[in-house]
């Protein structure tokens, strides 16, 4: 019956036939989809793999190359990379994999699958904080309690509000849609399909597009997270609106900032002009101003093709300092899985509450020195000497001044956990659930970071000042000051109540 059901497909739509460069099993997909997902197809078609044979790929000069492995598997060589070549790889591998109309297929493409033609890709990114995205938050008990108090129902009951444990679907829409979720498989169940009823394999956590998803054969990452399904763009990926899905105000403000700076005002006036398909990419001939991929990941060239910088799928190659305060800036972490730190006081933080960075865990002068070089090399091809010294100062200035504030409410909150005002770290309570500490989350999180990626992106400058910034830092830390004081109050009110009560007990 489901032979059947591949010859109709085959013969469903006149004119369809085998491609001299499509595999037989991709062109049995693609006559199908056409009528089920045209959109997929049609992301397919417009697409560099359903016109670029791998063998061919190789064959280009290094520079000019979107492929990295110097070989594939022969039954890649002569075809394009189509809809099998991608779903049909590493099959024993895949929980997700399934009999699809007697194809052996998997729902999820993994990285795994991408480094077939992509090794050096899928290496750079496999260690990164983005592949680590999902247990940097599930197995640090810190920011998986920050996450757990900060989304879910609440229940109030007179004044008193209880916190619900947040639901699989809910941290899959919340911090885990940018973080990724793990994807598992639950068994199979019927699909419904316009073919009959088949058998499909049942995911929890699914759809999901996290840079750090952990797929069904146990692989981290997904490369559709700026790559999205089924072009895999490299113009997509270049453009900032991309980066602009997770990196948004409050906490991660970056794409804000950078449409409000003058790289990204030239961004919006000239980018039709711009060739965002080029490799390599030539700075002041494919483009004029830098993206975040500009900054952060593509290889760069010169006016003649001469490499200038080489891309990296390690988003923090060129990064030396973490700018994203957990809870002050520090030292960019050597290893992706930042749930292996510890600082000084046992806790699973990059710095102690007040600013001792966890050295051990985190780059040496040296290398925030290499990186440093690597990010400054691409500020000069458009900036002089001075001019990126002078940039880079003032950033370092806001840096250590966005985290003097932070210490300063950091104080007060350990001045309230102290004296009884809140309860935190030294009662061994939640940190992050009363008023008083989400004030102070707001100092780190959402102003102090606002005022560092402002700084660094220069041109945003309202963003320093009063979107957030300054007056964020300033008008929070005096909010964090007035509810001590009236707690302070509140508890003296209380304690003479109290001796009145008494004293009228013992007359």
């Amino acid at each position: 019956m489901r032979k059947l059901i591949v010859v109709l497909c085959l013969l469903m739509l006149p004119g369809v036939a085998f491609g001299a460069t499509v595999s037989k099993e991709t062109q049995s997909c693609l006559n199908c989809h056409r009528g089920f997902t045209p959109g997929i197809v049609a992301d397919w078609e417009n697409s560099l793999h359903s016109k670029t044979l791998p063998d061919e790929a190789i064959e280009k000069p290094k520079a000019g190359r979107r492929i990295s492995a110097e070989t594939v598997p022969d039954r890649f060589k002569h075809v394009v990379v189509g809809c099998y070549e991608c779903h049909g790889q590493h099959t024993d591998k895949h929980k997700d994999n399934f009999t699809h109309f007697g194809f052996s297929i998997n729902v999820v493409v993994s990285p795994n699958d991408c480094n077939t033609c992509h090794p050096t890709e899928v290496a750079q990114y496999t260690p990164s904080k983005k592949a680590q995205a999902v247990g940097n938050l599930l197995k640090n008990p810190v920011y998986h309690t920050l996450v757990d108090t900060i989304i879910g129902p609440q229940e109030v009951d007179g004044t008193t509000i209880t916190h619900q444990q947040p639901s699989d679907y809910t941290k899959q829409d919340a911090c885990f849609a940018c973080h990724g979720t793990t994807i598992e498989v639950l068994g199979m169940k019927e699909r419904k399909t316009p073919l009959g009823t088949i058998q499909v394999p049942d995911l929890k956590n699914w759809p999901n597009q996290g840079v750090g998803r952990i797929n069904p054969d146990g692989t981290k990452g997904a490369c559709t997270s700026c790559h999205p399904r089924h072009s895999f763009s490299i113009e997509i990926a270049r453009k900032p609106e991309t980066c602009g899905q997770c990196h948004l105000e409050p906490d991660v403000p970056a794409y804000n900032v950078y449409k409000a700076s003058k790289h990204g005002n030239i961004y919006e006036v000239d980018k039709d002009h711009w060739d965002f398909k080029a490799v390599p990419w030539r700075i002041g001939t494919d483009f004029t101003a830098p993206t975040c991929a500009v900054c952060h990941v593509s290889e760069l060239a010169a006016p003649d093709g001469g490499i200038l910088v080489e891309r990296s799928h390690d988003f923090a190659s060129r990064l030396w300092v973490r700018l994203f305060g957990l809870i002050y800036t520090h030292p960019q972490p050597k290893n992706g899985d930042t749930s292996i730190i510890k600082n000084a006081d046992g806790l699973p933080l990059p710095t102690t509450f007040t600013g001792k960075p966890a050295s051990e865990y985190l780059i040496g002068p040296d290398e925030q020195a290499v990186r440093k070089n690597r990010m400054t090399t691409v500020c000069k091809q458009c900036h002089s000497t001075s001019w990126v010294d002078a940039h880079f100062a003032k950033m370092d200035n806001t840096i250590k001044e966005t985290d003097h504030m932070t210490l300063q409410a950091t104080k007060l909150l350990q001045y309230a956990w102290d004296h009884g005002l809140a309860k935190g770290i030294p009662q061994g309570a939640n940190p992050f659930d009363e008023a008083i500490e989400q004030k102070w989350i707001k100092q780190w999180l959402f102003y102090g970071n606002t005022a560092r990626y402002a700084s660094a992106m220069t041109g945003a400058q309202d963003y320093v000042a009063f979107k957030y910034g300054w007056w964020g830092l300033t008008t929070n830390l005096e909010k964090m000051r007035e509810e001590i004081e009236m707690k302070e109050a509140i508890k003296k009110l209380e304690e003479s109540s109290a001796d009145k009560t008494e004293q009228g007990s013992a007359e």
